[in-house]
């Protein structure tokens, strides 16, 4: 047993996800992709980072298969976590297991090499993502990340951000000098009880206005997180409808399975199903699902 595994082993790991999550109702178009998701372990493999916050339950490829299979979901884009660093293996691997049908994000340093970006590229990794979280330590500043995307241009790979809402007014200007498009994160982290005209909100609006820039319309199980559970995603949902109506061409979605660092257990159904007040005709929910997620991450399968 590796230093790491023994380190990932010391404390009690934390659920995160129902193990039998309820069938959604509403049927999902063929192709349709969750396009926000990670997979943790198993960790004698694929060890934790020593420097992790929390230590969640496993939650592998094989389950997240699964899960997909029930939802009706046929392609994926898994993104790595925290909770595995910078070693980006374990998303590698069920990559390579998707047949095609599954690609990812990786967790990279500013200064890493082009021969492993070229390396990752081929390997169906379609972007890299950068934290701007307060519960996430990161190192990178914004100018050092911008310094990367025209690397990442050279290969292919797109930007995607993760940043607290208030850090909206000051990332937007840096982010316009992106060379490569740039995919923000759970609608922004924005606080759904603001509602439509909260300044964050309308910075977000504001900078969707530049076409190189997406949105993942997921997180409405996060930005109103505390509301009573027969309204719990309502608010989410009022944002993240506004945004398909908008920018019906570059949203796309995700469940955020399996719910890493959250405040209750999302039901994976629900989430399938809020769907259709989301995208709430046929069309817009083709266009989420399959032609958007198809345009930025070029499926192949």
């Amino acid at each position: 047993m590796t230093d790491a595994t023994a380190d990932a082993n010391a404390e009690a790991p934390v659920r995160t996800y129902l193990e039998h999550p309820s069938p959604p109702d509403l049927r999902l178009p063929p192709n349709s992709c969750d396009s926000h998701v990670h997979v943790f372990g198993p960790v004698a493999r694929f060890p934790y980072a020593p420097n992790r916050r929390a230590t969640p339950l496993e939650a592998p490829k094989e389950t997240l298969f699964a899960l997909h299979r029930g939802m009706g979901i046929e392609r994926c884009v898994i993104v790595q976590s925290i909770t595995h660093g910078t070693d980006n293996r374990v998303v590698e691997d069920a990559i390579a297991a998707g047949q095609g049908r599954y690609l990812g994000i990786a967790l990279v340093e500013p200064e890493v090499p082009d021969a492993e970006l070229q390396r990752l590229a081929a390997a169906g990794f379609r972007g890299v993502r950068f934290n701007f979280m307060r519960h996430i330590a990161t190192t990178a500043g914004v100018e050092a990340v911008l310094a990367l995307t025209p690397r990442l241009a050279a290969v292919g790979m797109h930007l995607q951000v993760h940043f607290e809402s208030e850090l909206i007014h000051e990332l937007c200007a840096p982010l316009q000098r992106s060379r490569v498009p740039v995919v923000i994160d759970h609608m922004g982290r924005v606080d759904a009880r603001r509602g439509l005209d909260a300044p964050d909100f309308q910075a977000l609006l504001k900078l969707l206005e530049n076409p190189r820039f997406h949105v993942k319309v997921s997180g409405i199980d996060r930005i109103d997180a505390h509301a009573p559970a027969a309204e719990r995603y309502a608010r989410g949902e009022a944002l993240a409808r506004i945004l398909v109506a908008r920018f019906p061409e570059r949203c796309v979605w995700g469940t955020d399975w399996p719910h890493p660092n959250h405040t209750h257990i999302p039901d994976d159904g629900a989430l399938v199903d809020a769907l259709g007040r989301i995208a709430p005709d046929a069309r817009h929910l083709e266009q989420l699902l399959v032609h958007n997620p198809q345009a930025l991450y070029r499926f192949t399968t």
